[in-house]
């Protein structure tokens, strides 16, 4: 599902100022894992989930996501990749103006799902991430949790093979930081592979999945039921 082999992402010009953020790392996620990236800021996480989305490429090494070889990828096919990705960012990137099924219903406008399919559609993904009945409510009507929530039904309502939570719970209190993970565990259930980075010790320490550690670049550890301290 996720491949990558000895991938190297270099910044800077020249060969004397140039720096890598990740340095030949390898990981191998199978289909419907549930996997955690965790480790300190500026050690590589950010950059890893940009490769993944091609919003970056590397420098050295191989991806391949799905089957999908990221060397043969044209630049036309980019957005088809992108619709097996979904992603959830720590500061939700919702439309203020749009309620909540307007948000969630958006997702599937802009790649020309009909108005009928949406319909039968969003109510189905609301109901999953447990939003039913707050269909009207616009985001300022909505806690933190509620919004990130909102923010998750987007990434998945075109039905991804892959879902990229970073930092889903960052700036949620730690109810609504757990509503939020008890989505991911439930949409991983349903046979979506989940790659969640987070910097909290508890959510990482309780869910008892396997943690990828990122440090300088390169992978420290990569255990099932690991403990982390931030």
């Amino acid at each position: 599902m996720i491949l990558l082999d000895r991938v190297t992402k270099t910044y800077g010009k020249t060969k004397d100022d140039a720096t890598p953020s990740l340095d030949r790392i390898s990981i191998h996620v199978e289909p419907k894992e549930f996997v955690i990236v965790v480790g300190q800021s500026g050690a590589g996480k950010t950059t890893l989930l940009k490769l993944l989305t091609r919003e970056e490429r590397p420098t050295s090494g191989k991806i391949i996501i799905g089957g999908i070889d990221y060397d043969k990828l044209k630049d036309k096919d980019i957005p088809l990749l992108r619709r097996k990705i979904g992603v959830v960012f720590q500061d939700f990137k919702l439309l203020p103006n749009k309620n909540v099924f307007e948000n969630v219903a958006f997702a599937l406008e802009i790649v020309g799902v009909s108005n009928r399919e949406i319909k039968h559609t969003v109510p189905k993904v609301l109901d999953i991430v447990n939003l039913k009945g707050k269909e009207k409510r616009m985001p300022r009507e909505l806690s933190g949790g509620e919004r990130q929530r909102v923010a998750i039904a987007r990434a998945i309502v075109r039905q991804p093979r892959i879902l990229i939570a970073d930092e889903p719970t960052g700036n949620l209190d730690p109810k609504h930081a757990w509503d939020v993970i008890k989505v991911l565990e439930k949409i991983n259930r349903y046979g979506t592979t989940v790659l969640l980075t987070t910097h909290n010790e508890e959510i990482v320490n309780k869910l008892k999945r396997r943690v990828i550690t990122i440090h300088g670049g390169k992978v420290a550890s990569d255990r099932a039921n690991a403990k982390y301290k931030a």
